[in-house]
C-alpha cells in the first residue's frame, strides 16, 4: 500500500521524529539553508527537487569548489532511465486529504545525490541541461501516472537556468499544460539574481494557467520583501521555521506571511513536518497544507491514490507598465521643484534602514551624474541591509556604490525622463514617481510632475516596471 493510501487522515500522534533523518542542529545535518528534499533519502538514495532547483547545499562545500566523493559522468546522469523522479505528498493539514505532490529528483541506479549531480553538471557547464531534464522527467512521470488535474504537481525551477526550454522539452510542457495542474516553485534568489528574467518567467507560467509558489520563505529575510513583487499563489514555509520553537525573528516572518496570505488569498504550505510537534507549529503559523516525512515520504506516484482536493492556485497576471509614471497617470499628479521633492524621496529611502524587515529599494536617477557622492553614501548604507538595492540611469555603472546594482539605461528609454524612488517591503509600499518637465536652469529648480503614493497596487506595478530592466549582476 502506498504512503498516501495508508495516511488518509493527518496523524495525530507519533512516537517521535524519524530515526533515519537528522533534525536541524544534530550531527550530520545538512547545512543551514540547504534543500531539505535533497537531504531526505528515498530507498537509501538522497532525493532532491526534480523540478529542479539546484540544491542550496551547493552554496556550502560544493559551491566552494569541493569535489564530489567520486567522479560523476554528466552523460550518465542524463542517460535514458537514469533519472527517476520521486513524488512527496502534500496534504491538507485539517482534513488529511491529498492536495498534490512535489517532484523530487533521484538517480537510484547511480547512487548519486542531487547536490553531487548538480555540482558535476555545474563543473561541466551543463546545469541548464540537467535542470531541464529533471523538469521534463517530473512532468513525464506525472503524465505517465495519469495524475490529472485534481492533484497539483509542484515543480521547482533553478533560477540560473530560467529561459526558453530546449526543443526536446517543449512537447512535455505542452502536454502538461493540457493535462496537469502545475505549480512552479521559485526562490527569492531568482528575483535578487535575475529580476527581469524571473518576472518574464512568472508571466509565462501564468499564461499557461499554472500557479506560482515562493519557496524557502523564512530561511532568509529576502523572501519576505519578494513576496508582494512576485505575488505567489503558494507560500512555502521553510523547515527552519517549522522545526524550531518560535522566537522574535520567526514571529516577524510568520506575521508577514499571515498578512500576505490574508491580503492575497494565498495558500500557506509548511515544509519539513516530521512529527506531531512540527505539525502543531505549522498549524499555529497559519499553514493549511504541508509536507514532510510525518505526512508521507517521497516515492513513485502510486497507481491507487486517494482522491485529491483541487487547489485554487492560479492567481492574476501581474500588472505591467512601461515606466512608473505610466502607472499613476496625470490625474494623480502635482507640480513641484526638485529641492522640495528631495526630502520626500529621502524619507522613503530611509525606510530601508528603519523597517523591521529589510525592504527592496529601487530608484531611477535619470542619469549617472545625478547619483552623486551623497547618494552613493546613502545607497551603500541601504545595500548593507536590504536584499536588493538598484540604481537606474543613463550611463550608470554596474556597481555605482558597494553592493548597489546599477542599470545603464539606453538614451531613448522613456525612464530617462523620470525620477522614481520605490521601496517595497513585507508590510510597506511607497514610491515617489515624477516626470521631468524639461526646465533649464539650476538642477534644484527643475520642476517635476509627480506623485507620492502608498497604494500597494500602484507601488508594486511601478517597482516591477523597474525590475524588468534589471539583468544578472555584473
Amino acid at each position: 500500500m502506498s504512503v498516501v493510501d495508508s495516511r488518509r487522515t493527518v496523524p495525530r500522534s507519533t512516537t517521535g521524529g524519524h530515526t533515519d533523518r537528522q533534525r536541524p542542529g544534530t550531527p550530520g545535518d545538512v547545512p543551514a539553508g540547504a534543500d531539505r528534499e535533497g537531504a531526505e533519502p528515498v530507498d537509501g538514495v538522497p532525493a532532491g527537487p526534480a523540478g529542479a532547483r539546484e540544491p542550496a547545499a551547493l552554496h556550502g562545500a560544493a559551491a566552494a569548489g569541493a569535489a564530489p566523493a567520486r567522479p560523476v559522468d554528466v552523460d550518465a546522469l542524463l542517460a535514458p532511465g537514469a533519472l527517476q523522479p520521486a513524488y512527496q505528498p502534500i496534504l491538507d493539514l485539517e482534513h488529511g486529504t491529498l492536495l498534490g505532490f512535489e517532484a523530487l529528483a533521484r538517480w537510484p541506479g547511480l547512487g548519486v545525490s542531487p547536490d553531487v549531480a548538480f555540482a558535476a553538471a555545474r563543473g561541466a557547464g551543463r546545469t541548464a541541461e540537467l535542470d531541464w531534464a529533471c523538469r521534463a522527467a517530473a512532468l513525464a512521470g506525472a503524465l505517465d501516472a495519469r495524475l490529472g488535474r485534481e492533484a497539483t504537481l509542484f515543480v521547482n525551477v533553478e533560477p540560473a537556468t530560467l529561459g526558453s526550454p530546449p526543443a526536446a522539452v517543449q512537447p512535455w510542457l505542452d502536454r502538461a499544460e493540457r493535462s496537469l495542474r502545475v505549480v512552479v516553485e521559485i526562490t527569492e534568489r531568482a528575483l535578487v539574481g535575475r529580476p527581469a528574467s524571473l518576472l518574464a518567467i512568472v508571466a509565462a507560467i501564468r499564461d499557461r494557467g499554472w500557479g506560482v509558489a515562493l519557496d524557502d520563505v523564512g530561511a532568509v529575510p529576502e523572501s519576505l520583501a519578494m513576496m508582494p513583487l512576485v505575488r505567489p499563489d503558494v507560500v512555502k514555509l521553510d523547515l527552519s521555521l517549522v522545526q524550531r520553537f518560535p522566537d522574535a525573528e520567526q514571529a516577524k516572518v510568520v506575521a508577514a506571511v499571515m498578512a500576505y496570505a490574508e491580503h492575497a488569498g494565498a495558500l500557506v504550505l509548511a515544509e519539513g513536518i516530521e512529527n506531531e510537534a512540527d505539525l502543531e507549529r505549522a498549524r499555529s503559523f497559519g499553514a493549511t497544507a504541508g509536507q514532510g516525512w510525518h505526512l508521507g515520504r517521497p516515492a513513485p506516484l502510486p497507481a491507487n491514490r486517494q482522491p485529491a482536493t483541487r487547489l485554487a492556485t492560479t492567481g492574476p497576471r501581474l500588472a505591467v507598465a512601461a515606466t512608473p509614471f505610466d502607472v499613476v497617470g496625470s490625474q494623480r499628479t502635482q507640480i513641484g521643484r526638485k529641492r522640495m521633492l528631495l526630502s520626500m524621496s529621502r524619507h522613503i529611502e530611509d525606510q530601508g534602514l528603519e523597517l523591521p524587515i529589510p525592504p527592496v529599494v529601487l530608484s531611477a536617477f535619470q542619469a549617472a551624474e545625478r547619483f552623486d557622492a551623497a547618494a552613493a553614501r546613502r545607497y551603500e548604507r541601504l545595500a548593507a541591509r536590504c536584499p536588493l538595492v538598484v540604481a537606474l540611469g543613463a550611463g550608470m555603472p554596474a556597481e555605482p556604490a558597494p553592493a548597489v546594482r546599477g542599470v545603464d539605461l539606453d538614451d531613448d528609454d522613456p525612464l530617462v525622463g523620470e525620477w522614481t524612488v520605490a521601496v517595497v517591503g513585507a508590510h510597506y509600499a511607497a514610491a515617489l514617481i515624477g516626470r521631468d518637465m524639461g526646465d533649464g536652469g539650476p538642477d534644484l529648480d527643475r520642476r517635476f510632475e509627480f506623485t507620492v503614493t502608498h497604494d500597494p497596487r500602484l507601488v508594486l506595478t511601478a517597482a516591477r516596471s523597474l525590475l524588468r530592466r534589471v539583468g544578472s549582476p555584473g
